[in-house]
């Protein structure tokens, strides 16, 4: 499907914009599942201050997404309607600050955050290996691995609000809880100050290498896949429930529920977004039947139910022994 293209009047608006502007924009080839629709229109602007151009210039009623690295994300078959937003080259720097702190860009991928505290000697940092985003979603969902999460390191954040106004964060103001941010919804994250503490790069390497092989060893890393799935619930493991309610392989339509980690579904190869979708709505039914327990999206679903979409069959799977 393709939507109507409102990037000329956009770009006749706004003479002084430097990004790229682009209508009716693939968005599957940028998500880590490799499914769903186009972007009405996709804007990738230059630096934050093309960002606050635009973002002041665009009419209000006019609806903003942003992506990011597309590794924790569905989009809809259907597309997204409005403007796309993903950060590229301007927002790709990492610089190491006095006292042991990182200065890192929100699409810098949270793993080269990790690498540059490993070769400067900070320690505190090595988490990030383990979380296949960038710094801007790390900051939007509190990402966290291996025991630690953003809030733990987060001195300060920068941002662009839909009026086009640049703030600055501090800790407190994100307001974090798991998985969870409490700063205004509208605000485009552009940079992060990451505080660790002195450390030996030999130690920190060794600790990287760690949790690389931990990945590898209990998680489908070299599939089309979204990370976690669902969010842990209180004082329970999301992907011992799914284990127990029998979904471990589990599959509708070209989706399946991992057989190495069953809190990660997997597009086996031709599935699209309502595959994996429906799937994961079967097995939060199938959960809340066997225990009780209302699993909670952690993968952001954005965008349109294509309307021809067919409703996938599902198979069975099994529980874990």
């Amino acid at each position: 499907m393709s939507f109507p293209d409102i990037t000329a009047s956009l770009k006749a608006a706004m003479p002084e914009l430097r990004g790229r502007l682009c209508a009716n924009q693939p968005l599957a080839d940028l998500t880590w599942f490799r499914v769903g629709g186009p972007a009405q229109a996709l804007f990738m602007p230059e630096d934050e201050s093309d960002l606050a151009y635009f973002l002041k210039n665009l009419p209000s009623e006019i609806p903003v997404t942003v992506i990011g690295l597309g590794s924790n994300l569905i989009v809809r078959d259907g597309g997204v309607a409005g403007i796309v937003i993903r950060l590229g080259r301007g927002f790709n720097g990492v610089t190491v600050e006095p006292g042991h702190r990182i200065r890192a860009g929100a699409a810098v991928p949270d793993v080269k955050v990790a690498r540059a505290a490993q070769e400067a000697g900070i320690a505190g940092l090595s988490f990030l290996r383990g979380i296949p985003g960038a710094v801007g979603g790390a900051l939007r969902m509190n990402g966290g691995a291996y025991g630690r999460e953003t809030k733990d390191v987060l001195v300060e954040a920068r941002g662009v609000n839909r009026k086009g106004d640049i703030s600055v964060f501090s800790n407190g103001d994100m307001r974090y809880s798991y998985r969870h941010c409490g700063a205004p919804d509208d605000v485009i994250f552009t940079q992060a100050l990451l505080a660790g503490a002195p450390g030996d790069p030999a130690a920190i390497a060794a600790e990287m290498e760690r949790i690389t092989s931990a990945r590898e060893q209990t998680q489908p890393v070299k599939s089309r896949t979204g990370g976690s799935t669902f969010k842990n619930p209180p004082g329970h493991k999301a992907w011992q429930l799914i284990d127990a309610a029998g979904c471990r392989g589990l599959v509708a339509g070209d989706a399946q529920v991992s057989e190495l980690h069953c809190n990660f579904l997997i597009n086996r190869s031709s599935a699209t977004a309502h595959d994996i979708e429906t799937l994961g709505e079967t097995v939060r039914a199938r959960v809340k039947a066997h225990s009780g327990v209302e699993l909670e999206w952690e993968i952001k679903r954005i965008g349109l139910v294509a309307s021809s979409s067919p409703s996938p069959l599902v198979g069975e799977g099994r529980g874990g022994g």
